[in-house]
């Protein structure tokens, strides 16, 4: 019994920590949504770089002291393309401007994400849309939503008939998973009925979470990229592996979020 009440009140304690977060990641939208816009112009990878810092930092102002404030105990992770398993205990993972390059070239697909992780699992996380004002949020156990709506992943059962979509980690990617990217393109397009590839990894995840596509893989990545989206899509009745059908963690080298489905079929057309 004893154990029962722990994990019952541990339970309200996130359920209200996301809402709470939910209201910092909106705000941190909405001054990002301010600054958007207008093509940012470059001529230098130093040049860019400081445009994607004046964004990250612009939200970060607000995230890291309310989240911070709401969960003191959990660390934070500095650096949104970090990769791998976290030490145990509870960490914010946070992207300040997921698409943060989209957000640059004044399009539209960019969003702001935290989620909070506890040894390694995500408990809790909320992806917001500043355009759209939608607002994505999950709880271990307690299902997905789109601001309040409970969300449902397609019920597909052909690959052929599917929409599918990828991402990319990183522009200066290892050649070996540029070239594994690309032969697995090839692959899908043979394999599905539409192949979706853009970034960021968590609108296509979100939309997947949704039932409006089918299918989403990537070959590396960070966690932030992957963590907001894994735990939505599970929530939502999705399956959650690595492109060869394994339990996926952090330290995977892969990732694949599907319809139950579809969800062989798109293992073995990502293993051919």
């Amino acid at each position: 019994m004893p154990e029962t009440l722990q994990t019952t009140d541990f339970a309200a304690s996130d359920a209200a920590v996301l809402a709470q977060t939910a209201k910092a990641v909106r705000a941190a939208g909405s001054a990002l949504r301010e600054r958007f816009g207008e093509v940012v112009r470059y001529q230098t990878r130093e040049e860019l770089m400081r445009a994607l810092a004046a964004n990250d930092d612009i939200a970060l102002a607000i995230l890291r002291p309310a989240l911070t404030e709401l969960r003191p105990q959990a660390g934070w992770v500095e650096d949104e393309l970090d990769g791998g398993a976290l030490p145990s205990g509870e960490w914010w993972v946070v992207d300040p401007a997921e698409g943060n390059i989209n957000h640059l070239h004044a399009l539209p697909e960019w969003a702001v994400t935290a989620t909070l992780v506890r040894d390694n699992q995500p408990v809790l996380t909320v992806v917001h849309l500043p355009l759209t004002g939608e607002t994505y949020t999950a709880l271990a156990g307690a299902g997905a939503h789109l601001d309040g709506r409970p969300l449902h992943v397609s019920r597909a059962a052909d690959l052929g008939l599917s929409i599918v979509a990828t991402s990319q980690a990183r522009p200066d990617e290892d050649e070996t998973v540029v070239r594994r990217v690309g032969s697995s393109i090839t692959a899908m397009l043979f394999g599905a009925l539409v192949v979706r590839t853009a970034v960021p990894a968590t609108l296509h995840l979100v939309n997947v979470a949704a039932g409006r596509i089918d299918t989403f893989w990537q070959f590396a990545g960070a966690r932030a990229d992957l963590l907001p989206g894994a735990l939505l899509v599970t929530e939502a009745g999705g399956r959650i592996s690595d492109a060869e059908g394994r339990p996926w963690t952090p330290t995977s080298q892969s990732f694949l979020a599907a319809a139950p489905g579809v969800h062989a079929e798109a293992v073995a057309a990502l293993s051919r």
